[in-house]
């Protein structure tokens, strides 16, 4: 586990993206958008005194996500005057950030044990800034995916052989002539989850604009260590069988992978819902959420557009932030991963074949049951099996950052007026904010060409349905 290949490099990746909202036109097409960008200044930003140098102990629910998320922050900003202060005071509030979250700034080892851990080494923090003779406008709408482009805004990692190479975190600030800002952030997700990311954030803002750090970080994983003896008491279908690689994955380096982004406007959502309504065990009936709708159509259609065979397993895994399933509750601060994996678990005849209702009862079924005694047992059956989560072949993965507080961050030159992925891992699909003044929300995913192809005739047919209702 400890030495698993960083799957999705992303080099013979292709980039389109696209919305579907109604009967509108995309808003904007990757390949028109024209991004000249030029690193400035590289350096590496370690803490601004001495940190703790041992070896920092991950938690098993840390070794079971070797994946790599690059998110781009575009702000307004101020005026290109005030571009190179702003950029020294980010560089200088890292440094000092970093004293309280160092494990960001030590490096990904395996211990004799198998297991991965961070070394102390106080390395620090790549650091690269760049700039661009572009007007940020050229970037049009961020949220519609288009790696091609938004990863000149991130330091991305390609060529790294295994998720070990690859830093516990990046920041690259790229200033454009018109004042405008774009911080691209590059997680390795081997250390933290999106809450932790965002707690990091901002902390290191408070720091940006001279005030007290809004929260500590809480750095003692040992609450999520495995019990004595370990006690697997639920199946975990969410973890892939040990050492076994589907035939089926698709492979980034056999075939390039195609990337669109879709917008679901409230009223798109509003139709969702009236038509899945879940029955209780009472009698009643609940309606479902909107993260709910969204994952189960996107999963239905996820599933047609592959082909999968009515007699095949397909699983939709969706991370749950597990803080608040304790009893008490994990810490304010939690500094790692705290997210378990619901596992929604079908044939494809089943899903494509049975009413929308099946499908979305199916999710939400699946996403309560994570409980703690789910979470402790998911932590035991990762330290008995050394697995990690099963995200290939006719499994996705999907992850919410629509709650996520990116759109508070503020360094000193206002709030992000967008925030999106740089791109998205294989196999997973992100669900986020269309914009901070925007109510709409953004799927964004990767396929095949051809399978993207039959995805989005399917998904536009539906929400230019729903948008006739």
């Amino acid at each position: 586990m400890g030495t698993a290949i960083l799957r999705g490099t992303f080099e013979s990746f292709e980039s389109e993206s696209k919305e579907a909202e109604g009967n509108e036109k995309p808003r904007n097409i990757g390949a028109t958008r024209k991004l000249d960008v030029k690193i400035k200044n590289a350096v590496n930003v370690s803490p601004a005194r001495e940190t703790f140098g041992g070896l920092y102990a991950l938690s098993n629910l840390d070794q079971t996500f070797p994946h790599v998320i690059e998110i781009v922050f575009a702000f307004e900003g101020e005026g290109r005057g005030r571009c190179i202060a702003a950029v020294e005071t980010m560089r200088e509030s890292l440094a000092e950030v970093l004293v309280e979250f160092y494990p960001f700034a030590g490096r990904l080892v395996v211990g004799s044990d198998g297991r991965m851990a961070v070394r102390g080494t106080g390395e620090g923090v790549p650091f690269v800034e760049a700039v661009s003779a572009s007007d940020i406008r050229v970037l049009g709408d961020i949220s519609a995916v288009d790696p091609t482009t938004l990863r000149k805004l991130v330091k991305h990692n390609d060529g790294a052989p295994t998720i070990l190479e690859v830093p516990l975190l990046t920041v690259q600030v790229t200033t454009f002539k018109c004042g405008g800002i774009v911080v691209g952030i590059v997680m390795n997700h081997v250390l933290v989850d999106g809450k932790a990311l965002t707690d990091f954030i901002t902390c290191w803002t408070d720091l940006a604009g001279a005030k007290p750090l809004s929260v500590l970080p809480f750095l003692d994983r040992s609450l999520l260590c495995p019990r004595r003896p370990p006690r697997v008491d639920l199946p975990h279908h969410e973890y892939a069988p040990r050492d076994q690689r589907s035939e089926r994955a698709v492979s980034p380096q056999t075939k390039p992978i195609v990337y669109r982004s879709f917008c679901f406007n409230p009223h798109s959502v509003i139709q969702l819902k009236k038509s899945s309504t879940i029955a209780t065990q009472n009698g009643s009936s609940t309606v479902p959420t909107t993260f709910e709708v969204i994952s189960a159509l996107v999963w239905i259609l996820r599933i047609k557009a592959l082909g999968i065979g009515p007699h095949e397993t397909t699983k939709l895994l969706t991370a749950v932030d597990g803080r608040p399933k304790f009893d008490p509750p994990l810490p304010s601060g939690y500094f790692g991963n705290g997210i378990a994996w619901s596992c929604a678990e079908c044939s494809g005849g089943e899903l494509t074949r049975k009413p929308f209702s099946f499908a979305v009862r199916t999710v939400h079924e699946a996403l309560q049951s994570v409980t703690e005694n789910y979470i402790r047992s998911a932590i035991d059956h990762v330290e008995l099996n050394r697995v990690g989560v099963d995200c290939e072949g006719n499994t996705c993965c999907i992850s919410k950052w629509s709650r996520l507080p990116f759109y508070k961050m503020d360094f000193g030159f206002g709030r992000p007026f967008q925030v999106a992925p740089a791109t998205v891992p294989n196999n997973v699909i992100l669900v986020a904010s269309q914009s901070r003044e925007s109510d709409n929300l953004v799927v964004s995913l990767g396929l095949p060409r051809d399978a993207m192809d039959v995805f989005s005739k399917l998904i536009q047919h539906e929400l230019t349905l729903k948008s006739k209702f």
